[in-house]
């Protein structure tokens, strides 16, 4: 019995630290900041390419709990211009106002999630990333949000120039 409990044991160690390993080979981590000698939780800041409008990259910084069953909700967003954006990828993109979700990520093994949704404000030629988790903490759905203004982009321009004739 004791013999079956300590094979046990040793192979559920095991598959906890190839978790632990697997997760921190994340290949578009870009930053890693622990938060304390005697704590498992890091801040962890990611690189996301937005794949229907390559010049965005975007900036996710987040709490990863190593051994925990969820990691918390808070987390940030920052994206810039870090290349040519254009009026032929602006057609490419869900403009409804929910927009799309490009980018998702599994939080916790009860159904939370941190998604990242790319939203296009056409009036002010703007396109809003909005991140937040999908289940409520202390009352309240964490999000951040980040907006990538158009101006002095070629899809600013061509669609000014559409829009005049």
């Amino acid at each position: 019995m004791f013999k079956k409990i300590k094979i046990y044991g040793s192979i559920l160690i095991l598959l906890v630290i190839a978790l632990l390993i697997f997760k921190s080979f994340s290949k578009n981590e870009v930053g890693d900041i622990s938060l304390g000698l005697f704590t498992l939780k890091d801040i962890k800041v990611s690189s996301l390419d937005d794949d229907k409008i390559s010049g965005v990259t975007c900036h996710i910084a987040s709490i990863e709990a190593n051994l925990s069953l969820s990691d918390p909700s808070d987390s940030s967003i920052s994206c810039r211009q870090t290349g040519d954006i254009t009026a032929d990828m602006l057609a490419t993109i869900d403009k409804s106002k929910s927009g799309e979700v490009v980018f998702k990520q599994s939080k916790s093994i009860f159904f939370k999630t941190m998604k990242v949704r790319r939203i296009y404000d056409a009036d002010n030629q703007t396109l809003l990333y909005l991140s937040y988790t999908t289940k409520e903490t202390n009352g309240s759905y964490k999000h951040s949000l980040s907006t990538v203004p158009l101006w002095g982009t070629k899809a600013y321009t061509e669609s000014k120039i559409i829009l005049k004739n």
